[in-house]
């Protein structure tokens, strides 16, 4: 397989970014709904308009990753805007990081992961936020490694299907401080 790049998103991305995100939690998650609820969800989440709106939010970013000329991930970071009592407004999200099958445990997802908690810790040490399905365990394992912990649980609605989310954070630490598990796991989250 070719070698893959992975780059700031932009503007002109705002199409590609849409359908990877729709295609990636399709190809993860879309046998746990019904079609009616999957089509609601992904109509409103992964829809051209609010992925403009991302791209153009100075607080947020987007990765997008590419082999071969093909998109194959993608990852959002933020503001957090998980529903937790401790969430400040100096804390940053992990909003979404999601590969193609084809092309997850070979440490790409490790180098996405670190490229946005780079950008997520770049104006010093801070709380990082995520939510991660409650039977996501390869993903819950990994994020463990890298320091997060459960500190909640929430309801996340997919079309009329609500599924349990835990809420995982890591308290504000350096970056350089990741360990190594980085860069020889990887995993699709969610």
């Amino acid at each position: 397989m070719p070698e893959p790049s992975i780059r700031r998103a932009g503007p002109a991305d705002a199409q590609a970014l849409s359908d990877i995100g729709a295609a990636t939690f399709v190809e993860t998650f879309g046998h746990l709904y019904p079609p009616n609820d999957l089509k609601a969800f992904l109509a409103e989440a992964y829809n051209l308009e609010r992925t403009v709106a991302d791209l153009a939010d100075p607080a947020k970013a987007s990765w997008i990753v590419e082999a071969d000329g093909e998109v194959i991930g993608y990852a959002l970071a933020g503001p957090c805007g998980l529903p937790h009592p401790e969430v400040t407004p100096a804390c940053g999200e992990l909003k979404r990081i999601y590969l193609k099958t084809a092309w997850q445990n070979g440490g790409l997802g490790a180098r996405l992961f670190a490229e946005t908690l780079a950008w997520l810790q770049a104006d010093g040490p801070r709380a990082v936020w995520l939510g991660v399905w409650s039977e996501n365990h390869r993903a819950q394992r990994f994020y463990d490694r890298q320091g997060f912990a459960k500190v909640g649980e929430y309801g996340f609605a997919v079309g009329a299907t609500v599924d349990r989310e835990y809420i995982l954070r890591r308290n504000g630490v350096n970056f350089a401080t990741l360990t190594a598990n980085s860069a020889s796991n990887e995993h699709n989250f969610a």
